[in-house]
């Protein structure tokens, strides 16, 4: 199984994006993460979308002939919720409000 430490800064964050959003296309996802992200171009998102497949974190489906959509599995969710556990150990609420 794969553990959120081997994903790369950048996956984890797609993880978030589409986690926080219902079926987004991939266009959408870009959107999202260049509030955030510099260089969010075709050749960085699709490769890293397609290795989130790969792992089975995020499923791909189609809208249309020409959009896909995005959307965590099962296992995707359970990763982000063993991530906000592990920063619970971490991170107390009162560090949080600094």
């Amino acid at each position: 199984m794969t553990q959120i430490f081997e994903l790369t800064g950048f996956q984890r964050d797609l993880l978030y994006v589409i986690a926080g959003s219902e079926r987004p296309s991939g266009q959408t996802i870009r959107r999202e993460m260049e509030k955030h992200v510099d260089n969010v171009n075709h050749g960085r998102l699709y490769p890293n979308l397609d290795a989130l497949v790969e792992h089975a974190l995020v499923e791909k489906g189609s809208q249309d002939q020409r959009t896909n959509y995005y959307e965590l599995t099962e296992k995707g969710q359970e990763l982000i919720e063993d991530r906000r556990r592990w920063e619970q150990q971490y991170v107390s609420p009162k560090q949080e409000a600094q």
